[in-house]
């Protein structure tokens, strides 16, 4: 094999590996970098009986879960939306969900919109990390 072909080949791989590893950091590669800062805050929310009502494709909903960072995975949440984006599941449709978010709380009580962290701290009895 040509000398050029063997260097064309080696910057060729060399850049696929780049590029490969590159991916991986910049989706975080399955690792993780440990608890989240509002985990606990998260989990207590659940465990006080809010529930986040929500839709994939509502901007409202993905600011609303972006203020919880990387601890958004344990939000209560609940997808309302159908697949397609032109419906509503069953379970939001009994719960007579009108607006994305929605957050209800075990008094029954609804908030909608995009809700401070503190406002969920206040009324949940929550502690909100500083």
């Amino acid at each position: 094999m040509d000398k050029n072909v063997k260097i064309f080949i080696g910057v060729v791989a060399v850049l696929v590996i780049a590029i490969a590893v590159a991916a991986v950091a910049r989706k975080g590669g399955g690792i993780s970098d440990g608890p989240g800062k509002y985990d606990e805050f998260a989990a207590c929310l659940k465990d006080k009986g809010a529930v986040f009502y929500g839709a994939f494709w509502c901007p409202h909903c993905q600011t609303q879960k972006k203020l919880f960072g990387s601890s958004q995975k344990l939000l209560p949440y609940v997808e309302c939306s159908t697949a397609d984006g032109r419906g509503q599941t069953q379970g939001c449709i009994e719960k007579e969900v009108k607006s994305y978010p929605t957050w209800e709380f075990a008094d029954g009580s609804r908030l909608s919109g995009e809700i401070p962290l503190a406002q969920l701290a206040e009324k949940t009895s929550c502690a909100l990390p500083q």
